[in-house]
């Protein structure tokens, strides 16, 4: 039995943090220094979302 999430809203969180990821991924283009900063942060987006699909195909969301 898969979990109370709908699959509409699991996408949606997807969505939501790739949208973020990119937007990250365009500041590091623009601003060098804060690209930088946040340049570690994006691995961990990219890390979140993989483990979203996972977590979503085990059946543990």
């Amino acid at each position: 039995m898969r979990g109370k999430i709908e699959v509409e809203t699991l996408l949606q969180i997807i969505l939501v943090l790739i949208l973020v990821w990119l937007v990250l991924g365009i500041l590091d283009l623009v601003f060098g220094l804060l690209g930088a900063l946040l340049g570690p942060f994006t691995n961990i987006f990219g890390l979140i979302i993989a483990a979203l699909i996972i977590l979503w195909f085990l059946d543990r969301i």
